[in-house]
């Protein structure tokens, strides 16, 4: 062994000017990988060597993930039509908004396409695909299966467990055509009433003010609150009226009323 390698003591390298060069590149330019903080570094000034610059990056976890884009399927445009009876088609979408400290949080809003009847919204600050799955199964406990869902093609409801859900259950999901949000009319209408008489009304500071206000609009705007594509009634008195169901009792209501009055 040589006496200059025998006496040779490392110096520790101090990187702390690396790691906030590259932190701060990664935050201004978090779409670009290792090699273009690198080159921008480089025309800074900066003249660390690469292997060393590395080393850091990957230290720091820095290393940017590829994403492969997957096609959409082809989406055939079909006519918003109102179903004849409860049950047959309702609608899912999703409405965000903000808490008082600026979090964000989401909600799940369902709706009957027969009588406009809101059947749900989960409020929460993460909605994947599993806790979609769990609205819908519970919907489905408390009310039956319907004949079909409209949605757009966001991720949570083109997910595979989704379209799993959907086989096993024999439902039909319909998409609309990507950028076409008229062709789901009914909740985005349903979103914009919900956001004017809860998410713009007020302020909140917790998920919980957020769910007992919607619970009271909710009660309100399917029990009181008049619907003018429903001939100014409530969602439920209309159902109860002129669904298949409601037409039978309302008959057999007439006939009674005429022999009591015959008689």
């Amino acid at each position: 062994m040589s006496k200059s390698v025998f006496y040779y003591k490392p110096i520790p390298k101090d990187d702390t000017a690396i790691e906030k060069a590259l932190r701060q590149k990664a935050k201004e330019h978090s779409e670009e990988g290792f090699w273009m903080a690198y080159d921008r570094l480089r025309n800074e000034g900066k003249s660390w060597n690469h292997k060393r610059v590395y080393r850091v990056y990957k230290k720091l976890g820095l290393s940017l993930r590829r994403k492969v884009k997957k096609r959409l399927p082809a989406r055939v445009k079909e006519p918003l039509e109102a179903p004849i009876a409860p049950n047959c088609s309702w609608s899912i979408d999703f409405v965000t908004d903000v808490l008082e400290n600026k979090r964000r949080f989401r909600g799940l809003t369902v709706i009957d396409d027969y009588n406009r009847e809101a059947l749900h919204i989960e409020i929460d600050f993460s909605l994947p695909s599993k806790r979609v799955v769990w609205v819908l199964n519970h919907l489905i406990n408390r009310r039956g299966k319907p004949q079909k869902i409209r949605m757009d093609n966001g991720p949570e409801f083109i997910a595979k467990i989704a379209s799993e859900w959907s086989q096993m259950h024999e439902i039909d999901f319909q998409y609309i055509q990507p950028g076409k949000p008229t062709q789901n009319a009914f909740i985005e209408r349903f979103n914009g009433t919900y956001r004017r008489g809860v998410l713009n009304k007020y302020i909140f500071e917790d998920l919980n003010q957020v769910r007992e206000q919607t619970e009271t609009w909710m009660e309100d705007y399917n029990n009181v609150r008049p619907h003018n594509a429903l001939g100014k009634m409530a969602p439920v008195a209309f159902a109860k009226i002129h669904s298949p169901g409601g037409t039978a009792r309302r008959m057999k209501n007439n006939i009674f009323g005429q022999s009591s009055s015959s008689n």
